[in-house]
């Protein structure tokens, strides 16, 4: 999972999870990732996930932001990056298994509908209910708080290299295994491994001691 780890001073002050799409970096308090020092703007940064990784955007800042030394308008980030922003030092990680690919378009077909005797009945065709909005919250950690929509066909969550479990789209349901990571991954206070579990609402996931909650409602 990408992270960033926000140091002042040689002094690391938080270690956030990137774990949404967009996140802002700034100084006021509704942004995402809060740095409350007054070398650094209001909203002075934004990350995004784009189709090959993450990107880091400066928003306007008073004082610019600094990728590896460099000023930078936009940057594609790679793990290790050095980010500088006022009087902050950040560093940019992730083992490159995170990047989101989106899933490809499915087209059907065209088939032409056959046509039917006049003398049969019709066919009684029963629909497919829709899949019920999941998403996963974190309760621990440094991203406790944090709520993910499961709109991809699969979401992996965890530490890179410790822990990591995908959580995919079965049907109408979700399902989680253990992706990666020599940690323990329970479900429910319980170990699970590379087989996929069905989920349902309330199940309480755990990786490398951050808990997490499974909601379908």
């Amino acid at each position: 999972m990408p992270k960033m780890i926000v140091s002042i001073d040689g002094v690391v002050i938080k270690e956030v999870a990137l774990l949404k799409e967009r996140m802002t970096l700034g100084r006021r308090p509704y942004n995402d990732i809060v740095i409350d020092n007054l070398a650094v703007s209001g909203e002075h940064a934004v990350v995004r996930l784009t189709t090959d990784g993450m990107e880091l955007e400066d928003l306007g800042s008073t004082n610019g932001t600094y990728v590896n030394g460099k000023a930078i308008k936009q940057q594609k980030l790679r793990h290790g990056d050095a980010i500088d922003i006022g009087k902050c030092k950040i560093r940019f990680e992730d083992d490159g298994r995170t990047a989101f690919v989106p899933a490809a378009p499915v087209v059907a077909p065209r088939v032409a509908a056959p046509v039917a005797p006049v003398s049969a009945a019709p066919a009684a065709v029963a629909a497919q209910p829709a899949a019920r909005p999941a998403s996963i919250k974190v309760l621990t950690g440094p991203a406790a708080g944090r709520e993910v929509p499961l709109t991809k066909p699969v979401t992996r969550v965890g530490k890179p290299g410790v822990a990591v479990a995908a959580i995919s789209k079965v049907g109408n349901g979700y399902a989680v295994h253990h992706a990666d990571g020599a940690g323990e991954a329970t479900l429910n206070q319980r170990p699970f491994g590379g087989e996929p579990v069905p989920l349902k609402h309330g199940d309480e996931i755990e990786l490398a001691g951050t808990r997490i909650v499974f909601t379908q409602v």
